[in-house]
């Protein structure tokens, strides 16, 4: 039994692949750091205590396990945590949780919602993100119990690790599941850090001598689910050296977990021969067994080859087994050479490519690590030459930590790409344990704040920066609140920026972070670029008086980083710097706050009808009112709708995102809900967090439509997605092109049954929403476009379709990118056909033409001059109008009603299209 006055510093690294727990004494002045050993059931029936906790989790069908096998489960969850849970999770498909952590940095998922395991059964129970996470700390709390019951280990200081590059709602929902886990007193380090905290205690007393020759150590932390980039700066002089953070990277995911991934993908092809893929489930399986073939594979004594089996399900769970044979020579050439490759230090990622997704997660689209290295030593090439005073801009010294770097030939490969990019090779500090240094490093960090003897200075790793109107249309701007390097407790108050916030209103804030060697100063003006990575909207309510319900606070924005290593900010009363309200990130997504400034008198009374028709006793309401919502929302306005401006918009969008549940009461529930809110949040970016919007609304799509067999509720759903595809990423593009492909490629459309669906569910749409869809890789709209050209030989085909052949060929893309356009010489071949057509008898393929002819001033963009003359006279002959001709001689700027003729129809009155693309 422990002594009562007993109390410990505690670590947890909480992993992507495994956690990992170390402590010390506290009492003691050099304490020993322990690595605590977890009790976990290792296999059905055996318990056993472990160095690693495998962050996975198992959910096993009704009667698989005893009860025995999940008395370690957490309290009121029948799973199973641990290593029985990836032994298991290895040999049955859909019920195995994994890389909960990179959920917690998934962009666009409710973290809160029970969405694991991904792509599992309706029978196998789900859980959040945030409540796995929060599983894994849970069963540390309670194995901790059973060996310090004097000792609990919520009464304990606990640091946990988290990537340093977790944004802001990373971090706080790292904190959420620590809370939920009953830990309290937790304080958070980045991860890269607590390497060098741990490199620090095991080299106590040489320090001076070890990193005599070093100026700048790159600590390089590849775990499972991501890659984690740290630059520090070593001064010497002192009695020791001075080491200083300087830079870290932008979120990065990509770890071992994309090796396992790339694996099982060249198993699955091999097990399928072309045939259909595998399912989620299937994949699952195979993932885990491809990682561990990995582990073996990639060892000094690797075999030559390894089987991985992929077991068959119900009554063929036997014969249905399938395996396939990789090799030692394959795994070497996937892992060094696909993801460090020998590339150069200009070879940069590659912007072109798609990120690839599976089970819901948006892997990074750059595969090489390679080329993520001399990105972000790029961006910080000035803070390099500083802290290398003038030597270059390659750092001089390699802190080397994750599970991938218990490969020696990775660890290699990695030196002898550092070495390719300087003179000579680079100092390679000692790390035996990388799959422990983190948590050891945590005590060590622990130890060195209670000894006030922080040993690594540096600050916020960020600078942050709030989103303002300027009335510029053509560039978005952001003014500092608190600059990179500001110490922790330091506060930053804005004083130069002033709101005027109603009370007991929610109002919201948009932030955006940077990480790169500009300084900028609190207070500073700057334009946001692709460079700036955006936050979860940031919320408050401030309390008023009961007796002024209408009264305002004149506030500024008071911005710190935190004791626990998150971002704090505030709102300041200018009457009483007393008065303080704290604001909040979104991170819960329980619904959207909207700021009513600007709003209409009348905007309440609009709200009402909504929430009648899209409220908890819709049920009961007059069948008309649901179809009538529209025209009465427009009497309750005074106004068309078609002259809402963009603040309004987003505001009635808000109202119907909360009526979300209640849009399938009945069919016209359903086609009403569709059409006003995809109305209301086009083109799905140009104001502020519409980002954030879109994500809310795109948690639907897998859903699909309650009512299959209307045409116009196929019609509302395929319309809500053209008019927002401008705020869909590049992952959400490629799934509805993957989904309305066959209902456009002529070839399936031939099949027996199919002229059918195509009628039922829209085929109009679907061209028009498809043709939208700027984000697809070249070959895809290539693909599209020569289907559409191929059905337009036919007679048949609706007048829209030479809309749609016109968008997918555009020189000048709406909301995408320059680089997704199709190349030159194919649109050349398009317009081919397009001159065929008679364009007085069909104007609709002289605007086609218009707009893969436009000049766009780019030559690798434009088509050769002959074929544009050729156009240009074919549209004066066609009497088209004069701003078509302009497009194609000139390179010009759209008006309105230009605009509206690509768009498909009007923008909001007023809106100022931001395009960062």
């Amino acid at each position: 039994m422990q002594n009562h006055s007993t109390s410990y510093l505690v670590g947890i690294d909480l992993g992507t692949t495994h956690t990992v727990v170390a402590f010390a004494r506290a009492d003691k002045t050099d304490p020993e750091i322990q690595i605590f050993q977890i009790e976990q059931l290792v296999a059905p029936g055996q318990v056993a205590a472990r160095a690693l906790l495998p962050s996975v989790r198992y959910h096993p069908a009704e009667g698989e396990l005893s009860a025995a096998d999940v008395s370690f489960s957490p309290a009121g969850e029948a799973a199973v945590i641990g290593e029985a849970a990836r032994l298991l999770g290895a040999k049955t498909k859909g019920r195995f949780v994994a890389s909960a952590k990179s959920w917690l940095s998934h962009p666009s998922v409710d973290h809160g919602a029970e969405i694991l395991p991904w792509g599992g059964s309706e029978e196998v129970s789900k859980v959040s993100p945030v409540n796995a996470s929060a599983s894994y700390l849970a069963h540390i709390r309670t194995v901790w119990r059973h060996q310090f019951p004097d000792a609990p280990l919520e009464k304990q200081p606990v640091v946990i690790t988290v990537p340093a590059s977790f944004d802001e709602a990373a971090r706080s929902l790292t904190l959420e599941a620590a809370r939920i886990a009953g830990l309290n007193n937790v304080r958070l380090l980045e991860e890269p850090q607590a390497v060098c905290y741990d490199w620090l205690r095991r080299n106590a007393g040489n320090i001076k001598q070890a990193l005599a020759d070093v100026h700048l150590l790159l600590i390089c932390d590849i775990g499972g689910g991501t890659t984690d980039l740290t630059l520090i700066k070593v001064e010497h002089g002192g009695p020791e050296p001075k080491l200083t953070r300087i830079a870290v990277g932008d979120h990065l995911m990509l770890g071992g977990d994309n090796i396992d991934l790339a694996l099982a993908h060249l198993a699955e092809s091999r097990l399928t021969q072309g045939e259909k893929r595998l399912s989620a489930a299937d994949l699952s399986q195979l993932i885990e067994q491809c990682r561990l073939v990995k582990e073996r594979l990639l060892a000094e004594d690797a075999p030559e080859h390894l089987n991985v089996t992929l077991l068959g399900g119900g009554s063929r769970l036997i014969g249905g087994s399938r395996s396939v044979s990789l090799s030692r020579e394959e795994a070497k050439a996937i892992a060094l050479d696909g993801f460090f490759p020998l590339s150069g230090i200009d070879d940069l990622p590659d912007r072109k490519r798609s990120g690839m997704v599976e089970f819901g997660l948006p892997y990074a689209a750059e595969p090489a690590v390679s080329k993520h290295l001399a990105a972000f030593l790029k961006l910080h090439k000035d803070s390099c030459r500083e802290a290398l005073q003038g030597a270059g801009e390659v750092p001089d010294a390699l802190l080397l930590n994750g599970g991938v770097f218990r490969s020696r030939p990775v660890t290699r490969r990695v030196v002898d790409l550092i070495s390719s990019w300087r003179s000579k090779a680079p100092a390679l500090l000692e790390n035996k344990h990388p799959e422990l240094s983190v948590a050891l490093g945590a005590v060590s960090y622990a130890i060195a704040r209670r000894d006030k003897k922080i040993k690594i200075g540096g600050g916020a790793a960020r600078s942050y920066f709030l989103l303002i109107d300027t009335g510029n249309s053509s560039q978005q701007q952001g003014v500092c609140i608190l600059p990179k390097g500001s110490e922790e407790g330091d506060e930053v108050i804005l004083k130069d920026r002033r709101f005027a916030l109603r009370l007991g209103i929610p109002v919201r804030f948009h932030l955006v972070s940077l990480s790169g060697d500009s300084e900028f100063k609190a207070g500073d003006v700057t334009a946001i670029t692709d460079l700036f990575h955006s936050l979860p909207p940031l919320a408050v309510a401030l309390e008023g008086d009961e007796n002024k319900p209408n009264g305002e606070a004149i506030v500024q924005l008071a911005a710190a980083q935190t004791e626990t290593g998150t971002l704090k900010i505030q709102c300041v009363s200018v009457a009483d710097s007393n008065q303080r309200w704290d604001v909040e990130f979104q991170i819960r997504k329980k619904g959207a706050l909207q700021a009513e400034a600007g709003l209409p008198a009348q905007f309440p009374a609009a709200a009402e009808k909504i929430q009648a028709v899209f409220g908890s006793k819709s049920r009961q309401i007059d069948p008309k009112a649901v179809k009538n919502l529209r025209s009465d929302l427009e009497k309750k306005l005074d106004s068309s709708r078609n002259d809402w401006e963009t603040p309004l918009l987003r505001a009635l969008f808000t109202v119907l995102l909360g009526g979300l549940k209640y849009r399938r009461r009945s069919d016209a529930h359903e086609r009403v809900w569709l059409s006003l809110t995809g109305f209301c949040l086009r083109p799905g970016f140009g104001y502020l967090v519409d980002d954030w919007r879109v994500e809310q609304l795109w948690k639907i799509y897998p859903q699909g439509i309650q009512f299959v067999n209307e045409t116009q509720n196929w019609t509302e759903w395929w319309t809500l997605w053209r008019r927002i595809a401008g705020g869909l990423n590049v992952q959400a593009q490629e799934q509805i092109f993957a989904d309305i492909a066959i209902y456009i490629n002529p070839a399936a459309a031939r099949q027996a049954g199919m002229s059918k669906q195509i009628k039922n569910r829209g085929y109009d749409d679907m061209v028009r929403l498809a043709a939208v869809l700027e984000r697809l890789p070249v070959n895809k709209k290539i693909q599209l476009g020569e289907w559409l050209l191929k059905r337009l030989q036919k007679a048949s085909e609706p007048d829209q379709t030479w809309w749609a052949v016109g968008r997918i060929g555009a020189r000048i893309p709406f909301h995408g990118s320059s680089h997704n356009v199709i190349p030159a010489g194919i649109a050349d071949k398009w317009l081919e056909q397009v001159l065929s057509e008679d364009w007085k008898k069909i104007p609709q393929a002289g605007f086609a033409a218009t707009l893969i002819a436009r000049m766009s001033g780019d030559r690798a963009r434009d088509i050769d001059e002959i074929r544009r003359r050729q156009v240009i006279e074919k549209l004066k002959l066609g009497k088209a109008p004069s701003s078509w001709t302009d497009m194609v001689e000139h390179v010009k700027e759209l008006d309105e009603k230009e605009e509206k003729q690509i768009f498909g129809e009007a923008l909001p009155p007023g809106l100022k299209l931001i395009r960062t693309s």
